[in-house]
């Protein structure tokens, strides 16, 4: 069955740039309501949270639910957090940087996920969401990219379990793992790893686009079969094939 009513409304994290941007985009052309959020509300159409405040998932969800009329089809968890934490900072501050990674990344898409599976359950339709990963999720990251690595390995888990047991109630689960992509979040380690020399890793030759992964965000959204739930789809230019 395609996407839950004929015009969804949808709630996506992330949408000040980049990919979030361009899911909200792409699910708007398509004549979905999109609810956005980011750290600074840009429009009357995006809610302004911090997600490192364990109380912003919360007061997200109730906005979007206020702002919807009741009612939220879509969920796409694509806020994220992607700064280094190198080894030899002090135990206090690596510490520090591990917790708001996995509260950005992480915890924060499961407060949502629970959030969403409770009020599809309570209204008895069906719903979908639709998580943002990363290859890092199966083959790990940079030394200074551990807390990123774990973070989304445990959103890869927390997807094949949404999918696992609630498929029956019709709530369906899709995740994305994107390699390298051309956004702000991803310029500025691609050019500490040496820029075009990075290259050399992904045999497509270049980096993905925004649009790309959002185009993938869109079809698992609106289109995807429902026996395509549980899957992770992977856009990484053939960097990681498994």
């Amino acid at each position: 069955m395609p996407c839950p009513t004929a015009q969804p409304t949808a709630l996506v994290t992330g949408t000040s740039r980049g990919i979030g941007a361009a899911i909200a985009a792409g699910l708007r052309a398509r004549g979905a309501r999109v609810i956005g959020h980011a750290s600074r509300a840009a429009d009357d159409e995006t809610i302004a949270a911090d997600l490192i405040d364990p109380t912003a998932a919360a007061r997200i969800w109730q906005q979007a639910l206020d702002r919807s009329g009741g009612a939220i089809d879509l969920l796409i968890n694509n806020a994220g957090l992607f700064s280094a934490n190198p080894l030899d900072l002090s135990d206090i501050a690596w510490l520090d940087n591990w917790e708001d990674t996995l509260r950005i990344n992480l915890t924060s898409a499961a407060e949502l996920s629970r959030l969403a599976v409770r009020h599809w359950m309570d209204r008895g339709v069906s719903g979908r969401i639709v998580h943002v990963a990363s290859r890092a999720a199966y083959r790990g990251d940079s030394p200074d990219h551990w807390h990123y690595a774990a973070a989304k390995g445990g959103m890869i888990a927390l997807h094949k379990t949404i999918a696992r047991h609630y498929a029956a109630r019709g709530i369906m689960s899709y995740a994305i793992c994107p390699g390298f992509t051309d956004t702000a979040m991803a310029g500025d380690y691609l050019e500490s790893r040496g820029g075009a020399g990075l290259l050399a890793d992904i045999p497509l030759g270049r980096v993905a686009t925004p649009d790309e992964i959002a185009a993938i965000a869109v079809f698992c959204a609106l289109d995807a079969p429902e026996s395509m739930t549980g899957a992770v789809i992977d856009a990484n230019g053939a960097s990681y094939v498994r």
